[in-house]
């Protein structure tokens, strides 16, 4: 990932890029010459986010752009304002995401579904035609090791509240769903020039973490990796020549794994995306 060619004229699109693996992964980025969008709620955050990467590069191309996966109407104006003053996009890297909470989005959907999966299947399908446009191109969306541990979409539990005490099993459900959305999405785009990857990016000590308490807080992160290690599969998916004719796959350590056997299912893939369609007032 040394070769500037690889990004020189490129936009790159990253949600959650201010902090941890996604803030990595738009510092990495930038440093290859790509135009990075640095897709956010706080535009504070973003900003000093941009400072710290400019102040050793500065000659960085960033751009902020406001961003709240748990709202759809702020989803729409952020993905319309990208559509009308972008001329391309040859990547979207969805990030962001959280974990360790309890409560319902601005829509009325359980967060962690609604902010892990539901946001960015929207705003993703959105910006199709800006990435068609720019094709070849690439969707990347963060999964987590922890979809193995979904043993069901229950698909009633994804409106209202958070049910569980823990919220473990709406996460694990929620990073389910990203592995069937890439997969999906590679489906519904066949022969478009854009491909979809989804990955494990490690067990990470990162803000995903923000919401336990402490001292368990120190105790589930001291045997983590760090940020920059777990921004590795996502610059590997963003930037390997290899996985061009790949599409819809899963991947961890940046080599390609087999996801759970859920996540392999292509009638569970259709299904959560003709509901997906529905809950956001898309097209099937």
């Amino acid at each position: 990932m040394n070769d500037k060619s690889t990004f020189d004229k490129k936009t790159v699109l990253v949600t959650g890029a201010n902090s941890g693996i996604g803030f990595v992964t738009a510092k990495r980025l930038a440093e290859l010459g790509a135009k990075v969008v640095m897709a956010c709620r706080s535009q504070e955050k973003a900003e000093l986010a941009m400072a710290l990467i400019k102040k050793n590069q500065p000659e960085a191309k960033l751009k902020f752009l406001r961003l709240d996966l748990a709202h759809f109407e702020q989803i729409r104006k952020a993905a319309e304002s990208l559509l009308e003053t972008e001329p391309r996009l040859d990547m979207l890297i969805n990030n962001a995401g959280l974990f360790g909470v309890r409560g319902v989005t601005q829509d009325g959907f359980e967060v962690h579904f609604g902010t892990n999966h539901l946001g960015p299947y929207l705003f993703t399908r959105l910006l199709v035609p800006l990435l068609k446009k720019s094709a070849p191109s690439r969707v990347i969306v963060v999964s987590s090791h922890g979809h193995y541990s979904a043993r069901s979409l229950n698909f009633e539990s994804f409106v209202g509240y958070t049910r569980s005490r823990w919220s473990f099993p709406e996460y694990a459900a929620s990073k389910l769903c990203n592995v069937l959305f890439a997969k999906a999405l590679a489906k519904h785009l066949q022969g478009s020039g854009i491909t979809t990857y989804s990955l494990h990016p490690g067990i990470i000590a990162s803000e995903i973490w923000r919401n336990f308490p402490q001292p368990l807080r120190w105790l589930v992160t001291r045997p983590m990796i760090s940020n920059e290690a777990g921004a590795v599969t996502t610059l590997y998916c963003a930037a390997s020549p290899d996985l061009i004719s790949e599409t819809g796959l899963y991947y961890d350590k940046c080599k390609l794994r087999t996801p759970s056997k859920l996540a392999r299912d292509p009638d569970l893939a259709e299904k959560l995306w003709q509901k997906s369609s529905d809950w956001t007032g898309l097209p099937i």
